[in-house]
């Protein structure tokens, strides 16, 4: 079943993601492995597939962050592997080292599914960008690049969002084609400092 265009867990179901997530970086601290999980023993909603991203942050600097834009593994599982890819397997950054982790807050980001954005122009398509609510992924041959909700935070204005994205793709500044395909999305994001961004339906 395709994931809903929307996503709401209760604060009864955020808290045991979020507890799931600092446990695989810790489990990757001591064994270098994530957390082992027994699905049963959790929350339905934790049990479904879903695409997530997790973001560390230390000093409100970013420190690590990776997910999936697929929604291949119950929402736990995922959760616990991206926790652990943010902290030892994003190559800007170093492994995260034992002392880190008191100093890091963890952020989840569980993604609705995807949505074709169709632009005939550059113009067509920043027009089309919500700022603060959509996440967007950029395609092109082997080109490929996204931006979460969140990057809104530090790039609010559209044309500055989509050449950050553009050059994160490995594509230069103003660059257009007809080639080019788009998807948005949107995120129910949540982390441990308790501020939360919705989803939007």
């Amino acid at each position: 079943m395709a994931p809903s265009s929307c996503i709401d867990l209760s604060a009864s179901e955020r808290e045991p993601l979020l507890h799931i997530a600092r446990s695989s970086v810790q489990s990757g601290l001591d064994s270098c492995v994530s957390l082992k999980l027994e699905l049963q023993d959790l929350p339905q909603a934790l049990q479904m597939k879903r695409a997530v991203f997790v973001t560390l942050t230390a000093g409100g600097q970013l420190r690590g962050c990776i997910g999936s834009l697929e929604a291949s593994q119950p929402l736990a599982h995922a959760v616990a592997d991206a926790a652990l890819g943010a902290a030892f397997r994003d190559p800007r950054f170093a492994p995260l080292q034992a002392h880190e982790l008191d100093h890091i807050t963890i952020e989840i980001s569980v993604l609705s599914a995807m949505e074709p954005l169709f632009a005939s122009s550059r113009s067509d398509l920043l027009a089309a960008l919500q700022p603060m609510r959509d996440g967007l992924l950029l395609q092109e041959g082997r080109h490929q690049a996204t931006f979460l909700p969140q990057v809104w935070r530090q790039l609010p204005h559209p044309d500055d969002f989509f050449n950050h994205l553009l050059n994160k793709a490995g594509l230069p500044v103003g660059y257009w084609s007809p080639n080019l395909t788009f998807f948005r999305y949107q995120t129910l994001s949540f982390s441990e400092t308790s501020s939360t961004w919705p989803c939007f339906t």
